[in-house]
């Protein structure tokens, strides 16, 4: 039995290792918030495959069976030196790298069928203001990317915009990579001290707040 939207989850979703990497740390973050309190709602974590399409499904799925009141997808973005809050979800696939089952598509939509852009339902500069203010880094990134991160974002908020989760509002953010990954780099911990300050801005502010957070390039 699905729960009710008072006591709805708050849907938390990490990736599989991708690249060449041994470890994502999107889903490490996950996995360590999985089961807390916030606000009295319980977070659940989830792992998506690196997978075009597969990612997507598994999405769908979990948002039928959890109902979730917000949900938070989290993807690793090596080489940046922050947390990066999504801001935009663009309809378009152009993998510069296979995925984990060795598709690489080009110029497609992630949805035949959907508008070209989605902006994230989560107060994107109230996350950011949260993590700031816990003394870590982050910003409001413009650009997923067009890999399956985007994908997976598109995908979350056309479903939501679709009524797989009525009532739900979603977000994405990339991490980076790990210190033992590469450079610049970011210990785990603070990772998840970031997400969690950021989980607990979604759920106490429906509206944004007014701070600048745009980019010139």
């Amino acid at each position: 039995m699905a729960p009710t939207h008072t006591h709805a989850p708050l849907l938390l979703t990490g990736f599989d290792p991708f690249g060449g990497d041994a470890v994502n740390p999107s889903w490490l973050v996950a996995r360590a918030l999985h089961g807390q309190r916030i606000a009295g709602r319980t977070v659940v974590a989830a792992q998506l495959p690196t997978v075009f399409g597969a990612a997507q499904e598994q999405l769908q799925a979990l948002l039928a069976l959890h109902r979730p009141a917000l949900v938070l997808c989290l993807g690793q973005a090596g080489g940046r030196a922050t947390l990066s809050v999504e801001r935009v979800a663009i309809n378009l696939i152009d993998a510069r790298i296979p995925d984990n089952q060795g598709a690489q598509p080009l110029d497609a939509p992630v949805a035949p069928d959907g508008p070209a852009a989605y902006f994230a339902s989560l107060p994107v500069k109230a996350l950011r203001r949260a993590v700031q203010q816990a003394g870590l880094p982050c910003e409001v990134s413009q650009t997923a990317g067009t890999f399956v991160c985007n994908a997976v974002f598109y995908g979350l908020m056309h479903q939501l915009a679709t009524g797989a989760a009525p009532l739900a509002r979603g977000g994405f953010v990339h991490v980076p990579w790990l210190p033992e990954q590469g450079t610049p780099g970011m210990q785990l911990r603070d990772m998840v001290r970031g997400i969690h300050a950021m989980l607990w801005a979604a759920v106490l502010h429906r509206q944004d707040i007014a701070a600048g957070a745009g980019a010139l390039h």
